[in-house]
């Protein structure tokens, strides 16, 4: 990947290593044409030096860097278009993961939820996101263009006449997931990044015995199928050697009481999809899809479960890492995953959590501190 190549370590064409005894003399004056013959100067350059041994038996590398070198190992991804999909506002994981993307280079499309669109575009444009929208270089993340996006239905056909006719929907056109995929085409030609950041369960707050089968459908319609409707129809469109995410939680492994609505069962259903998608999608465009288990965050569509501020504290008191998780943690993972630096990971869950998935049991017990 060019881009990424900017920033990366450089293999330098050097001239043949020099013997032990001639490059004490003559070390600096090689190094000196090289690196006028290399033109690299704001890269790190590879020389290769023979050991101080008689014997030729190999060689031994060194990375010098130049002054103007970044240090570090770079998230380059300049050139990329990310299209997120579940962004309403400024203080879920969705908007970190697009500050972390937009921190490294690439170019954000979103897609809003058709009734939270005008809110979102309006706090937009008046600047109430300013703060929230701060990058480490200062400047301010630029969401190109926000897509309205009900992925619950796939094409116009799916959209039944009480929602066609709904008010929140009034304005509003080319929101199916099929539409939108096909609107980025027009608008971008590709992209490089497909981010699934959205879940729903109407009856979330019911235990899983008293869930209706349509409120269980609903949630697996819209935390899990809507993954693989999203991939289905963007996968088209995406370059070759690009990356999907998607975002888990805990409960596809374990009960997790109050978690309910169907809405355990959906994230069991897309970390199983992840895998199956990580084949079909690297077999047939050569796309890595991998999903992130992150822990609790109070954010506004997490509210909605009723006790998140008690999650929160369990996982403070219990997880390995006693600290606040913050949403950038899951951003800079995301950027991690879909760069160039994650080309050999796919179907995998990735736990960015503090450790709590790892434990098996509450220290916090009365039973334990007694």
């Amino acid at each position: 990947m060019a881009a990424s190549a900017a920033t990366g370590v450089k293999m330098v064409a050097a001239r043949p290593c020099i013997s032990a005894s001639q490059g004490m003399l003559t070390s600096r004056a090689m190094i000196s044409r090289i690196e006028t013959a290399a033109r690299f100067a704001s890269c790190p350059k590879i020389f290769c030096f023979r050991p101080l041994s008689s014997k030729r038996t190999g060689f031994v590398v060194r990375a010098i860097s130049g002054e103007s070198a970044p240090q570090g190992l770079p998230i380059d991804l300049r050139g990329k278009r990310a299209f997120i999909a579940g962004v309403a506002d400024d203080n879920g994981y969705g908007w970190a993961i697009a500050k972390a993307l937009a921190a490294a280079g690439a170019e954000i499309l979103v897609g809003t939820w058709v009734p939270a669109l005008n809110i979102f575009e309006t706090s937009l444009r008046r600047g109430k996101f300013d703060e929230s929208r701060k990058l480490p270089d200062g400047s301010l993340m630029d969401i190109v263009k926000v897509y309205p996006l009900d992925a619950v239905y796939d094409s116009p056909e799916d959209v039944p006449e009480d929602v066609k006719s709904n008010k929140r929907y009034a304005g509003s056109s080319n929101w199916t997931v099929k539409e939108v995929a096909e609107s980025v085409k027009n608008d971008f030609g590709s992209i490089d990044i497909l981010v699934h950041s959205l879940a729903n369960g109407p009856e979330v707050t019911k235990p899983l015995l008293e869930t209706s089968r349509r409120g269980y459908l609903a949630a697996i319609s819209a935390s899990s199928y809507s993954y693989v409707s999203l991939l289905q129809h963007f996968l088209p469109i995406m370059n070759p050697g690009g990356a999907s995410i998607s975002l888990t939680y805990i409960a596809a492994e374990r009960a997790i009481p109050g978690y309910g609505g169907g809405m355990s069962s959906a994230k069991a259903a897309l970390e199983s999809d992840t895998r199956v998608l990580a084949f079909e999608a690297g077999r047939k465009g050569k796309i890595r899809v991998n999903t992130i288990s992150a822990g609790p965050l109070g954010s506004r569509a997490a509210k909605a479960i009723g006790f998140i501020e008690k999650m929160i504290e369990y996982s403070y008191v219990n997880a390995p890492l006693q600290k606040e998780l913050l949403a950038d943690e899951v951003g800079n993972t995301a950027a991690f995953l879909v760069s160039p630096l994650a080309s050999a990971i796919t179907g995998s869950t990735v736990y960015v959590d503090n450790g709590l998935n790892t434990m098996g049991l509450a220290v916090d017990s009365p039973t334990i501190t007694s």
